[in-house]
């Protein structure tokens, strides 16, 4: 049995992510099959995630997998997923990946789960889920922005839009009829100006936050009564991007702890919101409690920055009840396994999970066989985009396998 599953070969290339930047792809090789993963980079990064690239290098990843890793995994018995991460992080000897790389770490971890699956003939959600969780996440994806995505948008990073409708494609074709609305949207304002788009395909314009409140609720409630869908709105407030020394800096005005906390409740009710990422500083444990404590009765309050999918970090969340949900990326945690850990934590403490792409990505569609794999309540993927729908359209594939 365990020289079906041996590693026989491995190999890792750099290829370029979304914005045209170097990443890395890794492949696992056992006797009959072969497992391939790329990973994905983020421009708002959390500062307890693990170190994407040593020295920022994606071509250093991919000298330190030819000095240093290769050698070790060829010969592991690959279906002993502990194991292979395990010897990941013994071979790179540091909590955070830095002299690996979390995003190569993150490669080989997932491409070896792949190639496990491929073996055993089953697609990734059942191999890592055991075929428990048949549940297809939730699409919630970026229409309108700026923050770190962007140059000439709002301070707040992400506007978003979820349709609520059990099939997966009308979900995502009605959540791309939003985006495309608030296209139009924003031509009628600006004319005579051509209006861009950020690194997740997100509109950007030179507007207020407010203003963009406004059109995301305008253009998800004609869409809404056109295609009879409900259509919830959210927001990644990535407030970490724009707090400093003590207070919120927005562009037009400061704030402080205490009123960044009564502007996030007022936004959440003048406004619905079904969805509110990061609306305070990464540290901020209390904080989050408060607004989670005011409004976590009708809305999503999602930890990103806040735990960076770090089991640790979610467990102090759960002890101060900062937050109801909890996002994850493989990558800021390094490995599939602490990933899993990571989700049985907040899984067991009735917090529910976010599956998310990152704002630099690529075609790999790991996401979403691991949102299925995991439960997820929702998928954040944006609205349109290859990279981005690569992951949507699979969870199409994977709801017709759930029907036959």
């Amino acid at each position: 049995m365990s020289g079906e599953f041996e590693i026989v070969n491995a190999d890792v290339r750099n290829i370029l992510d979304s914005r045209g930047k170097m990443t890395v792809e890794a492949e696992i090789y056992l006797p009959g099959s072969m497992g391939r993963c790329s990973a994905p980079a983020g421009a708002s990064t959390g500062k307890t995630e693990v170190t994407a690239f040593p020295d920022g290098s994606a071509k250093k990843s991919v000298d330190f997998f030819n000095t240093k890793v290769k050698h070790r995994i060829e010969g592991l018995t690959a279906i002993d997923q502990i194991g292979f991460d395990r010897t990941l992080k013994e071979i790179d000897g540091t909590d955070n990946f830095s002299n690996m790389g979390g995003n190569l770490s993150t490669a080989l971890s997932i491409a070896n789960a792949k190639a496990v699956a491929n073996q055993l003939g089953l697609p990734l959600y059942m191999y890592v889920g055991g075929g428990l969780n048949r549940h297809i996440p939730r699409p919630i994806g970026n229409v309108l922005g700026g923050g770190k995505h962007s140059k000439n948008g709002t301070t707040i990073q992400e506007f978003l839009v979820s349709s609520d409708t059990s099939d997966i494609l009308t979900c995502i074709f009605t959540n791309s009829l939003v985006h495309a609305r608030i296209g139009e949207m924003l031509e009628d304002k600006f004319p005579k100006e051509s209006i861009g788009l950020g690194d997740e395909k997100a509109w950007t314009a030179p507007i207020q936050d407010s203003e963009a409140f406004e059109i995301v609720r305008s253009a998800a409630r004609e869409i809404s009564s056109q295609k009879k869908i409900k259509i919830d709105v959210g927001s990644d407030f990535a407030a970490s991007t724009f707090y400093q020394k003590g207070k919120y800096v927005y562009r037009e005005r400061k704030l402080s702890k205490g009123e960044q906390i009564d502007y996030v409740k007022s936004v959440v009710k003048d406004f619905g919101l079904y969805f509110l990422e990061d609306p305070m500083d990464e540290n901020d444990f209390e904080g989050f409690a408060e607004i989670t404590k005011a409004v976590g009765n009708k809305t999503l309050v999602v930890g990103d920055d806040l735990y960076t999918t770090n089991p640790e970090r979610v467990r102090k969340g759960v002890e101060m009840k900062s937050t109801n949900a909890v996002l994850i990326k493989v990558n800021q945690i390094g490995t599939l396994s602490s990933t899993y850990e990571t989700v049985r934590l907040a899984t067991e403490n009735s917090m529910k999970t976010v599956i998310s792409h990152r704002s630099g990505e690529t075609t790999d569609d790991f996401i979403a066989h691991l949102g299925v794999a995991f439960g997820s309540h929702m998928i954040k993927s944006g609205t349109i985009g290859g990279e981005r729908l690569a992951k949507l359209n699979e969870l199409v594939r994977i709801q017709e396998d759930f029907r036959e």
